[in-house]
């Protein structure tokens, strides 16, 4: 782990994804710029970034809170970003037309080496590449919930992507002390489809009465050493995310991906999972 500031990194979004990405470049010594749509939105996104390092400090005593701390500041608006910034990564909601926006936004504002990355789950990053100018510096970097503790980031190949910014990303994501799979762009990507295709099922199990949310989750977690099981994960990631990652992979991988009736029903009732306190567990 780096002593210094080694460079600086750009994340656009600060939510609980974004915050997690700040928080583990800034522990490996990057200079981060969280970079928000308001003043409001900046100072709840420092808020996240600050507890992330408060349970960091409790898993462990060599970890100086402070001082990471200190090399994350926040500012309002994509225009903030610093031109010397070596790679920006967009982690803003699975809108496309949002995306494309925030990613042209960080195009115009940066230096021509910087790598631009997205965090999506499962739009095309083909796709995302058509709001940029250079879509060979463009690829997708994919976190996962809690960011901090994951062991995984996927990354993801456009069509377009220069063999050099792959490399540069596979390089980071060591430097951030964790491994990578690198796979082409296709709906859903690897992860994003295995793990969606196994929450409906277990939704559908629950739906069908063929076991309680509980049980479904130890028969994974005992039975095949998942460190969590699919329902437990789908209230972590948020229904509604997962409401619309399957609703995207149906509609360009056909029925298999069709979500459960109960998954709507839990959405249309404002039942999101661990952020609204309630989903297949209670998480108050």
């Amino acid at each position: 782990m780096s002593s210094g500031v080694v460079g600086v990194v750009g994340v656009v979004g600060g939510g609980r994804m974004g915050a997690g990405i700040a928080h583990v470049f800034a522990l490996a010594g990057y200079e981060v710029v969280v970079t928000e749509q308001s003043e409001q939105a900046a100072e709840a996104a420092a808020e996240r970034v600050v507890a992330n390092l408060a349970r960091a400090l409790e898993r462990s005593v060599g970890i100086d809170a402070g001082a990471v701390g200190s090399r994350v500041r926040f500012a309002t608006g994509v225009g903030s970003l610093p031109a010397d910034t070596l790679l920006v990564v967009e982690a803003v909601p699975e809108v496309a037309s949002l995306k494309h926006e925030v990613l042209a936004a960080a195009e115009a504002v940066v230096g021509s080496d910087c790598v631009i990355a997205s965090n999506t789950s499962s739009l095309s990053v083909s796709g995302l590449a058509e709001a940029l100018t250079r879509p060979e510096r463009f690829l997708g970097m994919h976190f996962f919930n809690p960011v901090p503790i994951s062991a995984l980031v996927e990354v993801v190949r456009g069509q377009r992507s220069a063999p050099a910014t792959v490399e540069r990303a596979v390089g980071w994501v060591h430097e951030l002390g964790k491994a990578e799979i690198v796979v082409a762009d296709s709906p859903g990507f690897a992860t994003s489809r295995l793990g969606v295709l196994l929450g409906l099922e277990a939704i559908r199990m629950l739906e069908e009465g063929v076991a309680s949310a509980q049980d479904i989750d130890r028969a994974m977690e005992l039975g095949y050493r998942h460190p969590m099981g699919p329902l437990r994960s789908s209230d972590l990631v948020g229904l509604d995310v997962r409401l619309a990652i399957a609703e995207h992979l149906a509609e360009t991988l056909g029925p298999r991906f069709e979500p459960p009736k109960l998954l709507r029903e839990k959405v249309s009732r404002g039942e999101l999972g661990r952020k609204s306190g309630r989903g297949f567990f209670n998480w108050d």
